[in-house]
């Protein structure tokens, strides 16, 4: 039996317009907003790229980490973005500078990024400014973070709607060989983060 959507967020705009009264993600939050709110997403069932948008907008960093390592490699360029978001948003700036810079010339960065790569990486060093030296305008910054993830959520939501997705499986992309060595490397071959 599928998941049933909660009962006071019943439908997308319900869930998304709680989710926009929340603290705007920006910097490394240390937990979500609000835990109880990460089955309220996936009862949703709604495309992964707009469940792993929610969940970033809960700050639940995790769940939305787990979901988004599906979706990171061409075609699912949306799925890149998001995952470059995630990355911004943890302060791990050159991860998030990698990721948008795969997706720069993607429609969805278009349509998120009208000034192009440039401002999108500019927009990055500016809060990384702001993690590391204090300064920088905190406030301007949360609502430029908002408006680039609005922004992807509206994309995503035109391109794959609000209907529930049952089966989530044809949005997951497999990665090409490249990209498989490479994860493969940084688990178990010393050029990651960590060994095993």
């Amino acid at each position: 039996m599928a998941n049933q959507p909660d009962p006071k967020f019943p439908t997308f705009s319900d869930l998304y317009n709680h989710l926009l009264t929340l603290p705007t993600p920006l910097l490394p939050p240390g937990k979500s907003t609000s835990p109880s709110l990460t089955s309220s997403i996936a009862a949703l069932s709604l495309h992964p790229t707009l469940e792993v948008a929610f969940h970033i907008l809960n700050n639940d960093l995790p769940s939305a980490h787990f979901l988004v390592r599906h979706m990171q490699s061409p075609p699912a360029y949306e799925g890149m973005f998001l995952h470059g978001i995630l990355h911004r948003i943890e302060s791990d700036y050159d991860n998030a500078r990698a990721w948008y810079g795969d997706v720069c010339e993607s429609d969805i960065f278009r349509h998120t990024w009208h000034g192009g790569k440039d401002d999108a990486l500019e927009f990055i060093a500016r809060v990384e400014k702001l993690k590391k030296e204090g300064k920088g305008d905190q406030e301007a910054l949360e609502k430029q973070s908002l408006d680039e993830i609005k922004k992807v959520i509206e994309w995503c939501r035109q391109q794959f709607g609000e209907k529930r997705m049952e089966d989530a499986s044809g949005a997951w992309v497999k990665p090409d060989e490249n990209n498989r060595k490479m994860a493969e490397d940084m688990v178990s071959g010393g050029e990651g983060f960590r060994n095993f």
